[in-house]
């Protein structure tokens, strides 16, 4: 089974499949940013923060840029769950 979790000294990231989405949450600091996908795997990913939309990119690096932005670190600083790996165009 593909690693679902990943977290660091002080970010948790989680994905999972749900109600027709494919979701990566990273959690900082009592805050949350969401990378959602359809489950098929082929639309553009949207960021989330509150359950509210914000913006969509077709790239996953776009994607991760932003989320990482809402949450105060570098993108290179997000710990990606080798089952969201794929996620984007």
């Amino acid at each position: 089974m593909e690693e679902t979790s990943a977290d660091t000294d002080d970010l948790r990231a989680r994905y999972e499949e749900r109600d027709g989405e494919r979701l990566l949450t990273f959690e900082r600091d009592g805050r949350a940013a969401t990378v959602a996908q359809n489950a098929e795997g082929y639309a553009m990913l949207m960021v989330r923060a509150n359950g509210d939309e914000l913006e969509r990119y077709y790239g996953f690096d776009m994607a991760l840029d932003h989320a990482a932005e809402l949450l105060g670190v570098r993108p290179g600083d997000l710990p990606v769950p080798g089952a969201a790996a794929d996620m984007g165009m």
